[in-house]
């Protein structure tokens, strides 16, 4: 399947921080063909290996299947649902979004509501409302008719919103954030039909609550270079001046020089640079962002790992819905692939 078909699958499927269970059966499907062995660790991250010779380099390749959500926190008497907060999300976007409360006894519809604005007050419609304000609205009418459906506290809760191709390169769909990472991961598989190195394909699991699965498989790969596959805020919007963010969709994936969790290894950001500019990809430098990735526990991992991050430039991240380019995804592959190939001669 092309990237764009993987990534529509792993876009639509549901894995709240934590729950993760849906996206990772399908990326181990999806995985499968170009890998010589899948594992799942303790954590339940999925670990594809794609084996090279012995006496080479590991590389790790990270990309979390977690997307940001909610969970249900309380039911009350009259059947409406309370919830917290799944990773990082402003209250601002939360109102009147379309959700999925997912159950045992499959997904049930929800919209997110709170008190009209008709019967508010003048000073209560200038506020933002804050999520412990809101409710999500199953068409219960009574606690016991909740249960009845299946909802249980603690059950993950998305955002119900499908994938769908707006132009020839631009997509927009949920959970881009880090979706398309994994999406990337298997492009990256696919070009490697053989490689000198181990290749450590990593779906990691809790990134948007700590780097958690990051965490512990790299502890458990013990590899010699670490790659993130992610994605970062697109500048290009009006609102936002280029010292806030100087990344643009559509210009090439974006290379990390440092963020607040990491600052790229020298050889790891020499080694992308010499690559994309052989190979006529073109990049965009990214510092000074205020977030980090699954490279930044990597990089930490016992003694030491080089690492660096490759991500792409998607507008409205951590929200219902992303947007990206999809030669963007391309040329981030294409790149990460060309550099392993290198990888052997210098680490």
């Amino acid at each position: 399947m092309s990237l764009s078909e993987n990534l529509e699958k792993l876009s639509n499927a549901y894995g709240v921080t934590g729950r993760e269970d849906e996206v990772r059966n399908l990326l181990i499907k999806l995985m499968k063909p170009y890998v010589d062995e899948v594992v799942v660790d303790k954590l339940e991250n999925v670990i594809g290996i794609k084996k090279g010779k012995k006496s080479s380099p590991k590389v790790m390749l990270a990309a979390h299947m977690d997307e940001i959500g909610l969970m249900v926190k309380t039911i009350t008497k009259e059947g409406f649902l309370q919830f917290v907060k799944m990773g990082g999300i402003d209250d601002r976007i939360l109102l009147a979004q379309k959700v999925l409360v997912c159950t045992k006894k499959g997904a049930l519809h929800g919209i997110i509501g709170s008190k009209p604005p008709h019967i508010q007050k003048e000073e209560e419609r200038k506020k933002i409302v804050n999520y412990d304000e809101l409710f999500i609205d199953i068409g219960a009418g009574s606690r016991e008719d909740a249960e009845a459906k299946g909802v249980k506290i603690g059950d993950p809760v998305v955002f119900d919103v499908k994938y769908a191709k707006i132009s020839d390169d631009v997509v927009i769909g949920k959970a881009f954030d880090d979706r398309v990472g994994c999406a990337i991961m298997l492009e990256i598989l696919k070009i490697l039909q053989q490689t000198d190195c181990t290749v450590y394909a990593v779906g990691t699991v809790q990134e948007e609550v700590g780097l958690r699965g990051a965490t512990t498989s790299a502890f458990g790969i013990d590899p010699d270079v670490g790659i993130a596959l992610d994605v970062t805020v697109a500048g290009d919007v009006p609102g936002v001046k280029e010292f806030e963010s100087n990344m643009k969709m559509g210009k090439g994936p974006a290379l990390t020089v440092a963020d607040a969790g990491l600052i790229t290894h020298p050889k790891i950001l020499r080694l992308l640079l010499d690559v994309a500019e052989e190979n006529k990809i073109a990049y965009q430098l990214e510092t000074g962002l205020p977030g980090t990735t699954d490279a930044a526990r990597i990089s930490l991992t016992r003694q030491g790992v080089p690492s660096g991050t490759v991500s792409v430039a998607t507008r409205y991240i951590h929200s219902p819905t992303g947007m990206l380019s999809l030669k963007d995804a391309e040329n981030a592959a294409k790149l990460v692939a060309a550099a392993i190939q290198k990888i052997q001669k210098q680490f």
